[in-house]
C-alpha cells in the first residue's frame, strides 16, 4: 500500500487588511524630520515642513514609485509607449506627542490617521540642531520610541478593552450547542488573549503568535500595534555619510529588545534633500562620493515589503505595468476591479524565463508558457498575458 501523503501545510493568512490597495503611514514626534522626508520622497512639497509641532494637521498622500530593475528591462525590451511602474501609497501624518492616546495634542486626530494606513514608517531623530527644537526639550531617540510605543499600545487596549466589554455583554446568553455560538465565544477568547498580548506580555500585537482564525479576528480589530513598522533613523549629513552615530547601536540594542525583527534603516533628511535640489546628472555625480549615497530606493522597498505586496507585470508594444497585489492573491483577484467575474485563465510566464531566453517566442518554443485557471497563485516577477469573456 503506497505511503499516505503528508497533509498540506496551512497557508498562514496575513496580518492586515485583506487589499491590493494598501498604503503606509510616516509616523514620529514633531519635528523628527516627517514632513520633509516625505517632500522629498514624494518630490513635492505638499508636507509642511515647519519648525513647530503639529505643522502637518490633515495627512497628505502621494504615490511613490518602487525602484525595480526588472521592470526597466522590460520597458527596455517592449519599447512600450507607456510605463506604468509599481506605486507605494505614502502618507505624512500629524506628528504625534506623549498623551496622544488620551486626546493631547492633536491625539485623537492623529490615531484615526494612523488607523487608517496599513503599515508605518517610524521616523526617529538622532541628529542635534540648535535651530529645530524639540518637543521633548531635547533628542533623546530612545525616549521618542518609547513614547510612540506607548501611545499605540494604550489606544489599542483602551479599544480593545471596550470591544470585550460589549462582546461580554452580549455574550451572556450564549449556549454550546450552536455553531454561531461557539464561534462567538471563540471570537471572546481570542479578544482577551489581544488584551493579554498588550497588558500582560507588553507585546505589540504584530509579535504575538496566532492561528489563521485568530488572526481573522484580530484583522476585525484594526489594531495600531498589529501594523508593520520599518524605524527609519534621521542622521544629520555627516553622520550618515561616515556611518557613525552615537544614537545607532542604542536604537538597534531596543527594537532588539522590544520589537525584534523590524527592520532599522538609517537615513539623512538633509542629504536627500540637498540631492533633490540638483539637476539629475549631477545627483547621480555627487553620490558616487563615499557613504552618498540616496536610501529612497531602499526606503521604497523595505516599506513595500513591510506590507506583504508582491508585483507581476503586463508587457507589450502600447504598455508595460507593474501591478501591485498581496502575498498570496490568486490570478482572478490580480486584475482590475471588473477583472474577476470575467476571468478565464492566465498565460504566465516568468521574468527570469523571458530573460535567459529573451523573447516570448523563445519562452514558448522552449516549454516555459503555463497556462493558469481560477486556482493559480501569483508569484512576485511573474509576466502574465490575461483570457477574459
Amino acid at each position: 500500500m503506497p505511503p499516505k501523503k503528508a497533509a498540506a501545510a496551512e497557508k498562514k493568512v496575513l496580518l492586515g487588511r485583506p487589499s491590493n490597495n494598501l498604503k503606509i503611514g510616516i509616523v514620529g514626534l514633531p519635528n523628527v524630520g516627517k514632513s520633509s522626508f516625505f517632500n522629498v520622497l514624494s518630490d513635492t512639497d505638499l508636507g509642511k515642513a515647519a519648525n513647530f509641532p503639529y505643522a502637518t494637521i490633515n495627512p497628505e498622500e502621494a504615490r511613490i514609485p518602487v525602484p525595480d530593475t526588472r521592470f526597466e528591462w522590460l520597458c527596455d525590451l517592449y519599447k512600450p509607449a507607456s510605463r506604468v511602474p509599481a506605486f507605494l501609497t505614502c502618507i505624512d501624518i500629524a506628528g504625534l506627542t506623549a498623551g496622544a492616546s488620551t486626546g493631547a495634542g492633536l491625539g485623537n486626530s492623529f490615531l484615526s490617521h494612523v488607523r487608517a494606513v496599513d503599515g508605518i514608517f517610524q521616523v526617529v531623530r538622532a541628529f542635534d540642531d540648535a535651530e529645530v527644537i524639540h518637543v521633548e526639550g531635547d533628542v533623546d531617540p530612545l525616549r521618542d520610541m518609547e513614547i510612540i510605543q506607548t501611545e499605540l499600545r494604550l489606544k489599542d487596549i483602551e479599544w480593545v478593552e471596550k470591544h470585550l466589554d460589549g462582546l461580554k455583554r452580549t455574550g451572556r446568553s450564549l449556549g454550546n450547542n450552536s455553531l454561531a455560538d461557539k464561534a462567538k465565544k471563540e471570537e471572546i477568547g481570542t479578544v482577551e488573549k489581544v488584551l493579554k498580548t498588550l497588558t500582560v506580555d507588553n507585546k505589540d500585537v504584530r509579535k504575538g503568535e496566532w492561528t489563521n482564525k485568530e488572526i481573522e479576528v484580530v484583522n476585525s480589530l484594526t489594531l495600531l500595534t498589529a501594523k508593520p513598522i520599518t524605524y527609519l533613523v534621521n542622521l544629520s549629513e555627516k553622520d550618515y555619510i561616515r556611518k557613525k552615530n552615537k544614537w545607532l547601536a542604542k536604537i538597534k540594542g531596543w527594537i532588539d529588545v522590544h520589537n525584534p525583527g523590524d527592520p532599522l534603516i538609517p537615513f539623512s533628511v538633509a542629504l536627500e534633500e540637498r540631492l533633490a535640489q540638483l539637476p539629475e546628472d549631477e545627483r547621480a555625480e555627487a553620490q558616487k562620493e563615499p557613504g552618498a549615497q540616496s536610501a529612497l530606493g531602499k526606503i521604497t522597498q523595505a516599506g513595500y515589503s513591510s506590507l506583504d505586496l508582491i508585483r507581476y507585470f503586463t508587457c507589450g508594444p502600447d504598455e508595460v505595468r507593474a501591478w501591485t497585489i498581496r502575498k498570496g492573491t490568486k490570478a482572478p483577484q490580480a486584475g482590475r476591479s471588473d477583472f474577476e467575474n470575467k476571468f478565464v485563465c492566465g498565460e504566465i510566464m516568468t521574468y527570469e524565463d523571458l530573460k535567459e531566453h529573451g523573447s516570448e517566442t523563445a519562452v514558448k518554443a522552449a516549454g516555459k508558457l503555463r497556462q493558469q485557471g481560477k486556482p493559480y497563485e501569483m508569484i512576485d516577477g511573474d509576466i502574465a498575458y490575461w483570457k477574459s469573456g
